[in-house]
């Protein structure tokens, strides 16, 4: 089992924005701290939902603050930028870190960001199978041309390469936000862990690492691959402790729901079209019994049971739901050790 945390850099009712960036870097030095396995950064534009824009660059602070953890994207939007621009990047992480580093990369959505950026709506909405090849085409290859319908360039060296690292991988661990069946197939048609929503129960991430395998079995990928790659799958999830269950429930229902409608109602989509957004209370509640809410023992029993249902056994846990750095804090040293030692 390997526990880490999500880190939003969420910007709550009456904090600053760099209020948020303070608590996102202290939750990952109290994570390594703590023995969790890594730290996993949200990326966000324009909206108090996370005050984080560039989480490669996150990355590369947390990564010269630590010496263990494992630190990663979560995720980086590939259609907002140019996939050569963010593959140079990863792969510097991944040689000054000694291999540290993983890129998780998604679509993100329609929103305004496409427009400021210059990417356009053909980018969200058709573009990231492109976008994603070339990044995988970058991470693997010494020389890398384009000829496709949003990038095309002549033949260039890759520089520096992720495959000089010594001993150890060649490239940088790459997983693929999925929320449809359509991403599934594309994660596990290029052989990629995926990274599943908090929003998910058990039963739905079941179904789709399910579908993510026979997708993968499709391609012709061979079963110990399959098998190899499905091991890597993550989890998103919140978890709040306290000794009685009812506070660690009541701290988030207090805290979430101005965070979450401040935050989601800040959206704005490129094209004007309506998005029906979460009601915050119910959204918070339905966190709460999904997820490792709770006292210790229960954390560590939801965490097996999803485990045991969906045989992903890799967590990114938002430790940070009650808008509180010193809460944040303590909340994630519990994690280390009470209910870390409870799932060996």
């Amino acid at each position: 089992m390997r526990v880490g945390t999500f880190v939003l850099a969420a910007q709550f009712p009456g904090q600053g924005q760099g209020e948020a960036l303070h608590r996102a870097v202290r939750t990952a030095e109290v994570a390594e701290e703590a023995g969790l396995d890594a730290v996993w950064l949200a990326e966000h534009h324009f909206v108090p939902y996370g005050v984080c824009p560039s989480a490669v660059t996150l990355a590369a602070l947390l990564l010269g603050r630590t010496r263990r953890l494992r630190v990663g994207t979560a995720v980086s939007v590939l259609p907002s930028v140019h996939p050569v621009a963010l593959g140079e990047q990863a792969a510097l992480l991944h040689l000054v870190s000694g291999g540290r580093f993983t890129l998780g990369v998604g679509r993100g959505g329609p929103w305004v960001d496409l427009e400021v950026f210059g990417a356009g709506l053909e980018a969200y909405e058709k573009g990231f199978p492109e976008s994603l090849d070339l990044l995988l085409r970058w991470l693997t290859e010494p020389r890398v041309d384009a000829a496709g319908e949003r990038f095309a360039f002549r033949e260039v060296p890759v520089v520096p390469r992720p495959d000089e690292l010594i001993g150890g991988a060649a490239s940088p661990e790459v997983v693929v936000a999925c929320t449809s069946p359509k991403s599934v197939r594309l994660a596990a048609e290029r052989g990629l862990p995926m990274l599943l929503g908090m929003h998910c129960g058990d039963e739905e991430k079941a179904e789709m690492v399910a579908a993510w395998a026979r997708c993968a079995r499709e391609a012709g990928r061979d079963p110990d691959e399959v098998a190899r790659i499905g091991g890597c799958h993550v989890s998103a999830g919140v978890a709040q402790l306290a000794d009685r269950t009812a506070d660690a429930a009541e701290s988030l229902v207090k805290a979430m729901p101005g965070w979450l409608k401040q935050g989601l109602d800040a959206h704005v989509t490129v094209d004007g079209r309506h998005r029906a957004m979460r009601d915050p209370v119910a959204y918070t509640e339905l966190l709460c019994g999904l997820h490792p809410v709770g006292t210790p023992r229960l954390a560590a029993d939801r965490l097996a049971a999803t485990a045991e249902r969906t045989g992903i056994t890799r967590f990114a846990l938002l430790a940070e739901g009650s808008g509180d750095l010193a809460d944040t804090e303590e909340n994630v040293q519990r994690l280390g050790a009470e209910v870390l030692p409870l799932l060996v």
